[in-house]
């Protein structure tokens, strides 16, 4: 019988935790406030190289706070901010992002992915009639029953996406 897991903040995913930090081999990054030197302390912290591109697109991604965007969003920004990328450029840097943990990537059905600046052990609303990707602030949410995990497979993360519509 597979065990209970409780979701709340005092049993957030250590494996994350760890991941994150062995991502940033020690070194959390300087953050100043200032977002263009934070955008590159946190592409060096992560073993990326800052790039114009990078640079650019991490401005618009973490430059504004906490956000859900999708690859098509950011790009329609860049083409807004005059940021000459194209559309492979920006999944690319999404992907390494996410793959570097300072992105990380919500699939709310099989065409649509967001790509969340924020990287702590939360769950989501999705609005079906705005196609927005919202926060559930509640830490303390609890999955009462998992299926049993296959052998030689753990599990890495548990993302719920609770969907809603206005009512008819």
């Amino acid at each position: 019988m597979p065990e209970i897991l409780e979701m709340n903040e005092n049993t957030a995913s250590q494996h994350d935790d760890d991941h994150a930090a062995a991502l940033l081999s020690g070194r959390q990054p300087a953050l100043t406030g200032c977002p263009w030197h934070d955008v590159n302390e946190m592409l060096q912290s992560a073993g990326l190289r800052p790039t114009r591109q990078r640079m650019a697109l991490g401005w618009l991604l973490f430059g504004k706070g906490a956000r859900h965007l999708t690859a098509e969003m950011l790009y329609e920004e860049a083409t807004l901010a005059k940021v000459p990328v194209s559309l492979a450029t920006v999944y690319n840097t999404l992907n390494q992002l996410t793959d570097a943990g300072l992105l990380r990537q919500v699939s709310v059905d099989g065409t649509k992915t967001y790509f969340d600046t924020n990287v702590t052990t939360h769950h989501h609303y999705y609005l079906e009639n705005s196609h927005e990707l919202v926060d559930i602030e509640d830490p303390h949410l609890v999955l009462s029953k998992m299926p049993e995990v296959p052998e030689g497979y753990e599990i890495s993360r548990i993302d719920m996406v609770v969907r809603l519509r206005k009512k008819r």
